[in-house]
């Protein structure tokens, strides 16, 4: 990836998570990065497909960042419980802003909306993450367990 490229992204995450998605405009992200709006159009062909690529890249460093604090317990019984410390240690951290697919689902509620489909999905991925930790560790029901803790970890969240 391009550094003028990661430097666009990087800045509409922070104004996104800061100002709110709608709230913030391609200049203000223009500006913010030190570009031109020619130069975010040739890499993100709209606001849109550039909210979708945060989405995606919060939703990845997520899961790398999960991911490697889980890789510290050898026992999946540890994972699961490791799980929610990981979730705590993360909300309680300065600079915890919020979740990328609740703060988009909620600004686009339309079902049909690009943007609110790609946010519902990160939701159901975060809950297979934790079913799958759950039947790992041996749950007989991780399914049911897995949708609780999505519950949970949302709201706090």
């Amino acid at each position: 990836m391009s550094l003028l490229r990661e430097r666009i992204l990087s800045t509409a995450t922070e104004l996104f998570f800061s100002r709110g998605i709608n709230a913030t405009g391609v200049d203000a992200i223009v500006a913010e990065a030190g570009t031109t709006k020619m130069t975010l159009y040739k890499y993100f062909h709209s606001k849109e497909l550039l909210i979708i690529e945060v989405l995606k890249k919060s939703q990845e460093d997520l899961y790398a960042w999960l991911d490697l604090g889980l890789a510290k317990n050898k026992k999946p019984q540890d994972k699961l419980h490791h799980l929610l410390d990981l979730i705590d240690e993360w909300i309680k951290a300065p600079d915890f802003k919020g979740v990328s697919f609740i703060k988009a689902s909620s600004e686009f509620p339309q079902e049909n909306n690009a943007i609110h489909l790609l946010s519902s999905e990160q939701s159901k991925q975060f809950k297979l993450f934790i079913t799958q930790i759950a039947h790992d560790a041996g749950v007989k029901e991780a399914e049911v367990l897995a949708l609780q803790l999505a519950l949970l970890i949302e709201g706090a969240m």
